[in-house]
């Protein structure tokens, strides 16, 4: 298939190598991922909107070896949203600085698509008008099990960390990572700070933790995981990014960062594929529209 150049809502975006297949195991090609990231393109990109995007590439395809990139690489379309960061957000005497690209259209996302980004990770605040960082408006909680314990498991314990944080007035989206696990986000009113946030999160691990032993675990040593599932609480770390909802993932099968709703939450909870998740988004709408 030839490389071209397209116009996007004004943009003029290249398009290359469609035909190459990213996910050996299904025979996913680039035109397919660049395809459906234009379905669901309201839903993300309400997600990604004033966060600095860190993306995984893949140039070899999700088989292959990826790379981390935050800094926009050279080439990058003079038309591309931008904002210049500390390379260590929320670091003290950071003299060291990144350009992040902002995918805030539908253009930018196609780009990124083009550019093997399969992964796209977000941190938990956005950026103002003059690309200063503001403070979160939104609590993560990762669910990662350790091994037997799966997304089952991972289904119980979100419903316990839901009523908790319930009973402090926050509501929470589950969606499934697209890997082993799943998060929880919260959207925030404004005015709380990123260490605030962190020490909160913290606390309520380690309250579950306390109350469920035999299920969850607040600590990040590997050795304690083993049938539990950790609650990472780090990821409200201004530094942390996490998965953005609808991100693909860079696995053996195309599967996504899916927004889910509550009374999908059950023993036999799965994780979706690009295809699922699009026909879901077309025919339902955004599960996790609360925390755009």
């Amino acid at each position: 298939m030839a490389d071209y150049s397209v116009d996007i809502e004004g943009r003029r975006v290249r398009l290359t190598h469609l035909d190459r297949i990213v996910y050996p195991a299904t025979g996913t090609t680039k035109a397919h991922v660049v395809d459906y990231y234009r379905r669901v393109a309201p839903a993300i990109l309400a997600h990604l909107r004033d966060r600095p995007v860190t993306r995984i590439r893949f140039p070899g395809g999700a088989a292959g070896e990826p790379f981390f990139e935050k800094n926009l690489p050279a080439g990058a379309p003079a038309w591309l949203r931008r904002v210049r960061l500390p390379a260590s957000p929320g670091a003290e005497r950071e003299s060291a600085s990144l350009q992040y690209p902002l995918l805030d259209d539908l253009a930018g996302l196609v780009w990124a698509a083009n550019q093997n980004a399969l992964e796209l990770h977000t941190p938990q605040w956005r950026v103002d008008a003059d690309g200063r960082p503001l403070e979160p408006d939104r609590l993560v909680v990762d669910l990662d099990p350790g091994e037997p314990a799966g997304l089952a498991e991972c289904a119980h314990v979100a419903t316990l960390v839901a009523e908790r944080l319930a009973a402090d007035g926050l509501t929470c989206v589950p969606v499934t990572s697209g890997g082993s696990g799943l998060h929880l986000y919260a959207p925030l009113d404004a005015g709380a700070d990123s260490q605030t946030v962190r020490s909160y999160a913290h606390a309520i691990a380690e309250e579950l933790a306390r109350a469920h032993p035999r299920l969850i675990v607040s600590v990040m040593r590997k050795e304690l995981r083993r049938g539990r599932v950790l609650l990472d609480w780090s990821q409200n770390h201004p530094a942390k990014t996490t998965i953005t909802p609808y991100s693909l993932r860079g696995r053996e099968s195309p599967t996504v960062a899916a927004p889910r709703r509550w009374e999908e939450i059950r023993s036999d909870l799965a994780q979706l594929t690009l295809d699922q998740v699009a026909e879901r988004y077309e025919r339902d709408g955004d599960p996790a529209d609360a925390v755009t």
